[in-house]
C-alpha cells in the first residue's frame, strides 16, 4: 500500500532529512509499517534512531542541525511525548534551530469505521483538546494533518518556516486514521518550498553604518550568535581588521570571532561588573544578539551611537526587550556585512586613526590573555576549571567540535578554550539544562569524522538523561568525550541568590538546597548504560593522562568516555 505514512517518509527524504529521532507509541502503526515496508523492498528512507527519552531526541536533532545545517525529524507519542520533549523545545526555539517535531494523536473514531480506529484504552485517556497548544508558543509553525492527500505539501510548508529567518522548530500532528489512509502518490517541486531569501540592508542604511564606523574613535561590535554562519565570521573579521573595530561577545552561542585576534576583547556573561570595552565605545554595532548587555550592571556610555542588525531585531518571543539603538535593521548579518565591506571598498579610510584603534585594542587584548594564562596553573591539590579547560584546549584540533553547557563555567570554558575556527564551539542558545548529551550524539551523526567533546556542569549532566544518552551513543556508534565540571551542586542558583541578597540569611547558610554532596557516580552511570570509559579525577596531576586515555577510547576504541572532574566545592 502507498499510504500517508509512506508519503510522509518520502517527503522527509526529499527535504534532506537523514534521521528520525523516535520514541514510538500506539499512534505510530502506520509509520512503523511504512518503514518496515521500505526496508523490506530496499527503498531509501531516513534512518530511525530509537530514543528512550524525548528530550534527548530533540537535543540530538538540535545538535545535528546546529553543526550540520539540516533539520531532522523528531517523532513523539501523542500529548505525553510532546510534553516529555521538555526543555529541549525551549532550547530549539531560543537557539533558532530548525527541527520538525511530528506527533501522533489519539484516533478520532471508535467503532472501527477506519483503519487505525481506537483499540486500546489509553487512546481515550490521551485524547486532549489542544495538543498543539502545549508547544505553540515555541514553534515557528504548527498544524494538524487532516488528510493524507496533502502530507507532502504540509511537510514542505512546515520546513519552509523552520528554515526561514528567524529559524526554529515546527510541529505537526496527525491521528492514526490519517497516517493509515491510502493515498495517490504526489510529486512535489522543492523549488516551490524554499526558505525566504536573506534580507539585505537598504542603501541608506549602508551609508549610515559606514559613516558611523569611519567617524568613531572607539567602535565596538557586540555579538552572540553571528557565528552560526561561517561567512558572517569571515565578513566580520574583514570589516574589523580594515577599520580597527573591536569585538565583544555577549553570552556567545557560537565562535563569533577568533579569540587570538588582537581586536577580540573577550566575552561577558553574568559577572556584576561594567565591561570596559563597552563603557569606552562611542559607537556600538550590535549584530545578532539576544542580550548584548545587562543594563543593571554593564551598559554603553550614554552618548554612544548604537546600531542594531539582527535576524529578529524585535525579539518577538520576548515580552520585555529593548536597547536604545539609533537605527535598527532586520537583515541577515552575513549579507549586511558583505554590503558594508563592499561600500568600504570605495571609501577613504583614515589609516592613522585605524592604527591608533588597533594599538589600543591590541594592548587590551594582550593584557587579557596574560591574565587568563596566569589562572591556568593548578591551585595546589585542587583542579580548577581554568586549568582543566586549558588542558582540554591543548587537545583540541581542527577536527574537534566542542559543546559547552558549563553554566557557571560557561565563561571560563570560552575564555580558556580560545577558539579561533567557525563551527568549533557551540552552546544550546537556550536556558534549559540537559542539551549537551543528546546534542553530542547529533553532532557526531552529522560529522562522523569529528571528535565531539561535551563540556558541562554536574547539574546539566544529570539533566541530560545520561542513561539514555550513553545507551544511544553505544547503539548508534556515536562516541564522544564528556567532561563533567563537578562542583557537587547547582552553583548558578547560589550565585543568583547572592547577587540579589549579598549579605543575608542565604549568604550565611550552610545549605540552601543546591548541593549534590555526596554526588552520584556520574562516570559510572555512563559505563553501566553504554560501556563508556569512566574515570573520576580528584587531583591536577591525573588530568592530562586521563584526557589522553579518554580521547584514545573515543578515537581508536569507538566508545564514549566520561571524565568526572572534581572541582572546588560550590
Amino acid at each position: 500500500m502507498y499510504t500517508a505514512s509512506t508519503a510522509f517518509l518520502e517527503a522527509l527524504g526529499e527535504a534532506g532529512v537523514s534521521y528520525i529521532f523516535a520514541n514510538l507509541g500506539s499512534d505510530h502503526p502506520g509509520l512503523v509499517e511504512a518503514m518496515a515496508e521500505a526496508r523490506a523492498t530496499g527503498r531509501s528512507v531516513p534512518a530511525l534512531i530509537t530514543c528512550p527519552n524525548e528530550m534527548v531526541a530533540l537535543s540530538a536533532a538540535h545538535g545535528f542541525a546546529q553543526t550540520g545545517g539540516r533539520a531532522q525529524c523528531v517523532l513523539v507519542h501523542v500529548e505525553c511525548g510532546t510534553q516529555a520533549l521538555a526543555g529541549a523545545v525551549h532550547n530549539a526555539a531560543k537557539g533558532r534551530i530548525p527541527a520538525l517535531i511530528f506527533a501522533g494523536s489519539s484516533p478520532f473514531t471508535q467503532e472501527g469505521e477506519l483503519r487505525g480506529s481506537r483499540n486500546e484504552f489509553i487512546q481515550w485517556i490521551q485524547d486532549v483538546f489542544d495538543q498543539r497548544g502545549l508547544v505553540r508558543g515555541y514553534m515557528r509553525y504548527d498544524n494538524e494533518l487532516r488528510t493524507g492527500r496533502n502530507v507532502k505539501q504540509m511537510i514542505h510548508r512546515a520546513l519552509q518556516f523552520a528554515y526561514s529567518e528567524p529559524r526554529g522548530p515546527v510541529y505537526l500532528m496527525a491521528a492514526r486514521e490519517v497516517l493509515e489512509e491510502e493515498v495517490p502518490r504526489v510529486e512535489t517541486d522543492l523549488s516551490a518550498w524554499q526558505p525566504i531569501a536573506p534580507a539585505a540592508l537598504a542603501p541608506e542604511g549602508v551609508e549610515d553604518l559606514v559613516a558611523a564606523l569611519l567617524g568613531a574613535r572607539r567602535p565596538l561590535v557586540v555579538t552572540s550568535y553571528l557565528g552560526r554562519k561561517a561567512e558572517a565570521v569571515e565578513q566580520l573579521v574583514r570589516l574589523c581588521r580594515r577599520l580597527g573595530v573591536a569585538v565583544l561577545e555577549s553570552v556567545p552561542n557560537y565562535m563569533n570571532f577568533p579569540a587570538d585576534d588582537p581586536l577580540y576583547q573577550g566575552c561577558q556573561w553574568n559577572e556584576p561588573v561594567q565591561n570596559q570595552a563597552l563603557a569606552e565605545a562611542d559607537m556600538v554595532l550590535v549584530l545578532d544578539s539576544d542580550v548584548p548587555w545587562i543594563s543593571a550592571v554593564s551598559r554603553p556610555r550614554s552618548d554612544a551611537a548604537i546600531f542594531h542588525i539582527d535576524t529578529d531585531p524585535l525579539k518577538q518571543q520576548m515580552p520585555l526587550w529593548y536597547i536604545a539603538a539609533r537605527r535598527v535593521f532586520r537583515a541577515d548579518v552575513a549579507t549586511a556585512l558583505r554590503q558594508v565591506n563592499a561600500r568600504l571598498d570605495q571609501a577613504t579610510i583614515d589609516a592613522p586613526a585605524v592604527a591608533a584603534r588597533m594599538a589600543h585594542y591590541r594592548r587590551r587584548h594582550a593584557d587579557r590573555i596574560e591574565a587568563l594564562r596566569s589562572r591556568e596553573q593548578p591551585n595546589g591539590a585542587a583542579i580548577t576549571p581554568e586549568y582543566l579547560t586549558a588542558c582540554i584546549r591543548a587537545r583540541v584540533d581542527a577536527n574537534t567540535i566542542v559543546l559547552n553547557e558549563g553554566i557557571s563555567n560557561y565563561k571560563t570554558i570560552i575564555d580558556h578554550l580560545m577558539s579561533t575556527r567557525p563551527g568549533s564551539m557551540f552552546t544550546s542558545g537556550g536556558g534549559s539544562l540537559g542539551w549537551n548529551g543528546g546534542a553530542a550524539i547529533g553532532a557526531k551523526l552529522a560529522h562522523p569524522e569529528a571528535t565531539v567533546m561535551a563540556l558541562g556542569g554536574d547539574g546539566s549532566y544529570m539533566f541530560s538523561v545520561p542513561s539514555t544518552v550513553h545507551w544511544m551513543a553505544r547503539q548508534y556508534k556515536t562516541p564522544f568525550l564528556q567532561v563533567v565540571y563537578n562542583n557537587r551542586g547547582w552553583k548558578s542558583p547560589k550565585l543568583s541568590a547572592l547577587a540579589v541578597h549579598p549579605d543575608s540569611y542565604a549568604s550565611r547558610a550552610n545549605d540552601i538546597g543546591v548541593s549534590f554532596d555526596p554526588p552520584p557516580d556520574y562516570a559510572g552511570i555512563a559505563a553501566a548504560a553504554g560501556g563508556a570509559l569512566a574515570l573520576t579525577l580528584h587531583r591536577p596531576e591525573v588530568v592530562e593522562p586521563a584526557l589522553d586515555a579518554a580521547l584514545k577510547a573515543v578515537r581508536e576504541e569507538g566508545r564514549a568516555a566520561v571524565l568526572d572532574v572534581w572541582l572546588p566545592h560550590l
